[in-house]
């Protein structure tokens, strides 16, 4: 299994141990508790490393390229 595979760990890790580690109300992030701030922020950087392994995944080199052609 290739390294960058392992990048989709991170989004399911923050998303379990955020809850452990930002349980607070106290710092109000753009008028949000802190806790669902930190959620919003998972939920846009899970697209972002997803969009990444895709990238970086061999397997997808000619997707683009070959959808392209079919229409």
């Amino acid at each position: 299994m290739s390294w960058f595979r392992y990048l989709a760990v991170l989004p399911v890790a923050s998303v379990v141990l955020g809850p452990f580690v930002g349980n607070r109300v106290a710092p109000m992030v753009l008028g949000m508790p802190f806790l669902l701030a930190w959620m919003s922020l998972t939920l846009v950087l899970t697209s972002i490393v997803m969009a990444l392994v895709y990238r970086l995944d061999p397997a997808n080199a000619g997707v683009e390229q070959d959808a392209g052609e079919a229409q």
